[in-house]
């Protein structure tokens, strides 16, 4: 039996990873709000990870990037997170290129911000042709990887370009499932929000990240390649700080997970100052209210 697969109603709180870790050989760890805040790293959870793989242990970060992998680890370079904390990356961004290149030459339009580019230039490199670009009135799809000014818009602003795909049936490829990422401490839309919104309106809406199968299937076979072995499920363990993502995601894949409550849900369950304790009645409304909980928590990654 899975150490943390009893999912109890009051989730237990782990002073560190070292009470659980002899139990898994593999670790599937979301980035943004886990192992840094976009700003910074978080120097304990560099250190609970790398004393992970120290012991033998395999570390997968698992991310809804909507960028390649390689350029997230270039993004994780600039914050001085340290490869040897991890053994590979997987991002939304790798899934999403991988249904560009099942669609063929078919012009898309993008809607996201020109950073996120490289995925496509990512996707033609792979095909050996470069990815069509159309407006909304010839396109044969639509692939999100954000807003484009996500400091200034909300997802109200596309109702125009919504109704335009509605009308032409146009799928919407969801580059990255989250809704929010807190950058420093201002919380900001992501491409989720917007398929959220677009799904609401009646659209069709595929998902390339957390909490849907294939980032799942990607990583696993990813954890696979680098032990060198195949993995078992009842030996994996999934954090991360988003209920709707990451514990959702991996508890529908049948894995352990840990809930980082720091994170992006960081003002529900620690209300007043920003270093304050776990509120218990706040947890205990918040797991209510989502219907589902994590089979562990702690406030932050550490060893």
């Amino acid at each position: 039996m899975n150490a943390l697969s009893s999912r109890p109603v009051s989730p237990p709180l782990l002073a560190g990873l070292s009470a659980v870790a002899p139990n898994y050989e593999v670790i599937l760890c979301d980035v943004w709000g886990v192992i840094h805040n976009g700003v910074a790293h978080f120097p304990t959870a560099i250190e609970a990870l790398s004393r992970f793989r120290a012991t033998g242990g395999t570390v997968i970060l698992v991310t809804n990037a909507p960028r390649p992998g390689n350029r997230v680890i270039e993004f994780l370079d600039k914050l001085e997170v340290p490869r040897s904390a991890y053994d590979a990356l997987v991002s939304s961004g790798d899934v999403t290129v991988s249904l560009i290149r099942a669609r063929g030459d078919l012009p898309l339009t993008h809607i996201g911000p020109e950073q996120d580019r490289s995925l496509f230039a990512a996707a033609g490199e792979l095909s050996g042709r470069p990815v069509r670009f159309a407006g909304l009135d010839e396109a044969a799809y639509v692939v999100c990887t954000g807003l484009f000014d996500p400091d200034t818009e909300t997802p109200d602003d596309y109702a125009e370009s919504f109704a335009t795909m509605r009308r032409r049936r146009l799928d919407f490829i969801c580059a990255n499932p989250d809704i929010v990422v807190d950058v420093g401490d201002q919380p900001v839309y992501c491409a989720g929000a917007l398929a959220e919104a677009y799904a609401s309106a009646g659209g069709h809406v595929i998902q390339a990240g957390k909490p849907y199968p294939p980032i799942y299937a990607l990583a696993l076979e990813e954890a696979a390649r680098c032990a060198g072995r195949s993995i078992d499920r009842e030996r994996v363990l999934a954090i991360g700080d988003a209920m709707r993502t990451d514990i959702r995601g991996a508890q529908d894949q049948s894995l352990a997970t840990l809930f980082i409550t720091t994170g992006i849900h960081r003002a529900e369950l620690h209300p007043g100052p920003r270093e304050s304790k776990l509120d218990a009645a706040a947890f205990r409304q918040f797991f209510e209210s989502k219907g589902f909980g994590p089979t562990a928590m702690m406030t932050r990654l550490a060893w």
